[in-house]
């Protein structure tokens, strides 16, 4: 038991995180109304990714330092859990836009072509499709140690690319999404109230904790093959 208490954790932190997030009381804020509460799971949800993200790359550097594959192996799943995540992420934040940024007396055509041209979803397009080049370099090589090599290498790169272009860009360039030229984002004093706040953090470590979660059970799997499969 004592050795399955994040995974408790997870479960209790993401029940709170859904009974929390749909029924408490959030500011009322003209905007963005009741659809705050996506905070919870569009931006926790991005938040768990960028960890993920970070984890893989860490390891994709412990196997250049001593060619073990088992950190490629983390690295691998780690960064597929947070593709998965930046996929629900972005999915959840195009839902979001679709009711806080259209314009009723536009078409949901001239609606979706505004939507499609936000630097910040153009900057978090451009960060998924660059993993998943990871993804398809990996399938494409079939030698083993050469494919680690490579994919270690493009993943430092691939992470060096995902700052720039999730949280750089889109603030320089002007944008519809909360955080420019005065729409609310996580501003602590004016937009997020406490009540928001204790229900936030658990929040992105409940997200985290539930795709470390599944990562590790990936990992294990993906290790009992490579056993198996060993003379």
């Amino acid at each position: 038991m004592y050795k399955s208490w994040w995974k408790i954790a997870a479960v209790l932190l993401l029940i709170y995180t859904v009974i929390a997030g749909f029924l408490g009381p959030v500011p009322k804020l003209q905007l963005l109304g009741e659809t705050i509460r996506n905070l919870y799971f569009h931006v926790c949800m991005w938040f768990a990714m960028m960890i993920l993200f970070t984890v893989s790359v860490v390891n994709a550097i412990r196997y250049l330092r001593g060619f073990q594959l088992k950190y490629d192996i983390y690295s691998r799943h780690y960064a597929i859990m947070a593709i998965v995540l930046g996929i629900l992420g972005y999915s959840t934040g195009a839902i979001w836009a679709a009711f806080t940024w259209a314009d009723p007396n536009s078409s949901i055509l001239d609606n979706f072509k505004t939507i499609a041209r936000d630097p910040k979803l153009i900057g978090a397009a451009i960060a998924l499709l660059v993993y998943f080049a990871y993804l398809i370099l990996r399938d494409s090589i079939q030698d083993i140690d050469k494919k680690a090599r490579i994919s270690a290498v493009y993943n430092i790169f691939a992470y060096a690319i995902l700052f720039p272009s999730i949280w750089i860009l889109p603030r320089i360039l002007p944008s519809l999404h909360p955080g420019n030229e005065d729409n609310p984002a996580l501003d602590v004093k004016n937009d997020i109230s406490g009540n928001m706040r204790i229900v936030f953090y658990p929040a992105v470590i409940g997200w985290t904790l539930l795709a470390v979660w599944i990562t590790t059970l990936k990992i294990r799997l993906t290790l009992l093959k490579e056993k198996k499969m060993m003379p």
